[in-house]
């Protein structure tokens, strides 16, 4: 039982972990696409700012490896889960890909009930 315990507090700070990188990507990716239209209306060069842009950019990069990271990291602990013989943790609330199914990019999913805007 204490380990089923255990599974379930990690889950939640995994959760959490994956929810707060998304948070600062999307921030972050805000941030950038702002610059270009504030040095604009700013009537500013287009020499200045560009290392921050730059700096911006290479941020959103790190991100993007930190995302990845914590779902391998997902991966991984799904794994150690299996091993150990607990079975499925269900929290979250989201829907996941079979592991064998290709990732959808580029392509939303319909949700059952959902208006179209």
């Amino acid at each position: 039982m204490k380990r089923k315990i255990l599974g379930h507090q990690v889950a939640d700070q995994l959760f959490a972990a994956e929810a707060a990188i998304d948070s600062a990507l999307s921030a972050v990716a805000t941030l950038t696409a702002m610059l270009p239209n504030a040095r604009i209306e700013a009537r500013l060069s287009a020499v200045v700012g560009q290392g921050v842009f730059d700096r911006s950019c290479q941020t959103i990069a790190a991100l993007t490896e930190a995302r990845r990271g914590i779902i391998e990291t997902h991966h991984e602990l799904t794994r150690v889960q299996h091993s150990i013989g607990l079975g499925g943790v269900a929290l979250g609330g989201h829907d996941k890909p079979d592991e064998n199914e290709p990732p959808l990019e580029g392509r939303l999913r319909t949700v059952a009930g959902a208006r179209a805007a």
